[in-house]
């Protein structure tokens, strides 16, 4: 079963880049300054942002359908990013090196079956979860936080 993992695309959070402190603070956001790596991952290109790189950090609602299951978490995006990663039957580091939990939903938008998974056992997790045909789609959580971390589908 071949899989896909897409990053945030980059254009509604594009408003944000270059604005104040303050500006952002108005949007229910903040600046932040990677200062470890890992520590600081995006959700558009996929990967850990580097010592010194801008992130901002805001709410961000990452199951939008009208059930039960709706949410959002804080997440952080890379001020700059404009290119959102897009990964076939490949795992991103960013993903890798955390403990991942797999949320897979069906068409309703219901949570289905869900599993923890960490390096080389999630591309494997994936790949059993989308097997199941009720499974529609995966969201990847980063398992401590709880943030949202990228979408997963079958590859075509």
């Amino acid at each position: 079963m071949n899989f896909r993992i897409r990053g945030l695309a980059p254009a509604p959070f594009l408003h944000l880049y270059g604005l104040s402190d303050a500006a952002l603070r108005e949007h229910g956001a903040q600046r932040h300054v990677a200062d470890r790596v890992p520590g600081f991952p995006d959700r558009i290109e996929l990967r850990d942002a580097q010592a010194g790189e801008r992130l901002i950090l805001l709410n961000y609602l990452h199951q939008p359908a009208d059930t039960p299951y709706r949410s959002s978490h804080a997440i952080f995006v890379r001020e700059g990013a404009e290119q959102a990663a897009d990964l076939v039957d490949a795992v991103p580091e960013v993903l890798r090196r955390r403990v991942i939990s797999l949320r897979a939903f069906d068409a309703a938008h219901a949570m289905h079956v869900a599993e923890l998974a960490d390096g080389d056992a999630i591309a494997p997790a994936i790949r059993r979860l989308l097997a199941d045909p009720l499974v529609d789609y995966i969201h990847a959580h980063y398992a401590v936080r709880g943030c949202y971390a990228a979408r997963i589908e079958r590859a075509a």
